[in-house]
């Protein structure tokens, strides 16, 4: 059985909130900007440059606060970083059933790998730096029929690469809000997942 199941990352799979947090605080500390992290963490899916331009910087300014971001991030983030409920659970029902696992996020690359790693969540591909329809991309260069996230961007980007779009309420975004935006289906949380892909696979032809 040959089929291809896409994840996104933040509050989809893991739950990197309090590291998050503590690297606006520490960017704040050298900065002299005032970053709100709290607030952050309310509104994660959009790439980090959106969350930064919200505080009317130049260009140059917000290039540098992505990067010193993301050297901070390992420090920070790694260690207080849980998965989310049914996270390896999850992508192991893929695997175990014949299909293949990739995860398409707006997070920088070398940090989702190093989540990923740790948390010994095995996938076949990570593409990072893509939000929204841009998802598309990487969801059609695998041939993902099925695109799993918590955003409604991420069912944006379902939509765009024409795959089945999985909605998991364990985000920002409310169970209602997610079914209003288009989701092909809403789960609580992952834990609901193997039994959901197995229904899903009975009705669809591999």
């Amino acid at each position: 059985m040959a089929f291809t199941v896409g994840f996104d990352l933040d509050m989809t799979l893991i739950d990197p909130r309090e590291g998050m947090v503590k690297v606006f605080e520490a960017l704040a500390a050298e900065t002299g900007i005032p970053l709100d992290g709290a607030g952050f963490v309310t509104r994660l899916g959009p790439p980090l440059s959106h969350e930064f331009a919200r505080y009317d910087l130049a260009p140059d300014q917000v290039d540098a606060l992505v990067l010193r971001y993301r050297e901070l991030y390992p420090e920070f983030v790694l260690p207080g970083t849980v998965a989310l409920p049914g996270a390896a659970a999850a992508v192991a029902a893929v695997v175990d059933r014949g299909g293949r696992a990739v995860v398409v996020t707006a997070k920088h690359r070398g940090n989702a790998v190093l989540h990923l790693e740790q948390l010994e969540i095995p996938v076949t591909a990570v593409v990072g730096d893509l939000w929204s329809a841009g998802k598309a991309v990487a969801l059609q260069e695998y041939g993902a029929e099925v695109y799993v996230g918590d955003h409604l961007g991420d069912i944006t980007g379902a939509r765009a690469a024409d795959a089945f779009a999985v909605a998991v309420a364990t985000g920002p975004i409310s169970a209602e809000d997610l079914r209003s935006a288009g989701a092909d289906v809403v789960l609580t949380d992952l834990t609901e997942f193997p039994e959901w892909l197995d229904t899903y696979l009975q009705a669809t032809v591999h």
